[in-house]
C-alpha cells in the first residue's frame, strides 16, 4: 500500500501507525517546515501545502499512490484537496478515497437518536462547509468509480487529549446543560475503522462514534474518580463564560448510532465507551 494523506494531523497519525507494516511508502501534507521535519524523522514523506496554492510534488505523489485519506477542512472557497488536485487524484485513480469529516452535519436533534441516514441539517458555518465538501467527494467517487468513503466523526479523544489531561492541567470544566448529551470516539478507533473501510473499499458514508453517548459532566466526574482528584465544580451552562464557537457545540444535541460500521465494516469496537477507554488510558498511561 502507498498511502498519502492530506492534513497529518491526530486523527491521520493514528491511522497511519495502525498500517505501519502494509505500507510500502506513506506521504502526507503539513503547514510548516517544522512540522515537516518531525514527519520526515517519522518516516513519512512530508509535502508542504496551506491550501492556497498547489504544494510541490504533491500532484507526482498522488500518481503513485493507491489510498488516499483526506484530513483537511473545508474553507470559505470549499475543499481545499478538491480545488487543487481533483483532476491529479481522478486520473491516478486510487483504490480508496478515505474524508474525515464530522457528525456535526447533522445538526441538532434534540438528543434524539440520528444515522447515515438522517438528512443533514447543520447549524454552523463549519458543519454546513462539511455538507458541501462531503458531497463534493461523493461527486467525485460517481464520476470516476473511485471508492470513496465518507467518516463522520464525533468528538476526539486518546492519548494526550483526554479527560485526565484536562483535570491533570486544571483546565477541566463540569459544564452543565439538562438534557445535554454527546458522543465521543477514541482516535485508536478512528484508525481502526479506517482499516476495516480499506479491506471493504466502497462509496458510503460511516458515522465513526462510540456506543454510549452520554452527557459530558459524566466523563469529567468518571475520570476525577478514577484519579482520585476531586471534581471540578458544576457550572451552569446558562451563564458559563464561554466563547461562540464553545458554546455553538453544545447548541446541537443528539445520539449518533454507529451500528453501520458493526454490521457492513464488521468492526468491533475497542473503547466502545468512555469508561472503557479512560479505563484503558489510565492503566497504559494516558499521557
Amino acid at each position: 500500500m502507498r498511502l498519502f494523506v492530506f492534513g497529518l494531523g491526530y486523527s491521520a497519525r493514528a491511522f497511519v501507525e495502525q498500517m505501519r507494516d502494509r505500507l510500502d511508502w506513506v506521504g502526507g501534507t503539513t503547514r510548516s517546515t517544522e512540522k515537516a521535519s518531525v514527519l520526515r524523522a517519522a518516516g513519512i514523506t512530508p509535502f508542504l501545502f496551506d491550501g492556497e496554492t498547489p504544494g510541490a510534488g504533491i500532484a507526482e505523489a498522488l500518481g503513485q499512490a493507491t489510498h488516499v485519506l483526506v484530513s483537511i477542512a473545508p474553507d470559505a472557497n470549499g475543499d481545499p484537496v478538491l480545488a487543487h488536485y481533483r483532476a491529479d487524484i481522478a486520473a491516478a485513480r486510487p483504490e480508496w478515497i478515505g474524508y474525515l469529516s464530522t457528525v456535526g452535519v447533522y445538526g441538532d436533534h434534540d438528543g434524539a437518536w440520528v444515522d447515515e441516514d438522517t438528512e443533514p441539517r447543520p447549524v454552523s458555518e463549519r458543519s454546513i462547509r462539511r455538507v458541501a465538501a462531503e458531497k463534493a467527494w461523493l461527486d467525485l467517487g460517481r464520476e470516476t468509480g473511485i471508492p470513496v468513503g465518507i467518516f463522520r466523526l464525533s468528538g476526539i479523544y486518546g492519548p494526550g487529549r483526554n479527560a485526565f489531561v484536562n483535570l491533570e492541567k486544571g483546565n477541566a470544566r463540569r459544564l452543565i446543560k439538562p438534557g445535554q448529551v454527546f458522543n465521543r470516539i477514541h482516535v485508536e478507533d478512528i484508525a481502526g475503522a479506517l482499516e476495516a473501510a480499506c479491506a471493504k473499499p466502497t462509496t458510503r458514508i460511516y458515522n465513526v462514534t462510540d456506543d454510549e453517548p452520554c452527557p459530558p459532566q459524566d466523563v469529567v466526574e468518571y475520570a476525577a474518580e478514577r484519579m482520585g482528584v476531586p471534581c471540578p465544580p458544576a457550572i451552569d451552562f446558562a451563564t458559563a463564560d464561554l466563547s461562540p464557537m464553545a458554546r455553538s457545540f453544545y447548541g446541537e444535541n443528539k445520539r449518533v448510532s454507529n451500528a453501520r460500521v458493526k454490521q457492513e465494516l464488521g468492526y468491533r469496537f475497542r473503547h466502545p465507551t468512555y469508561r472503557a477507554a479512560l479505563d484503558h488510558m489510565l492503566a497504559e498511561g494516558w499521557r
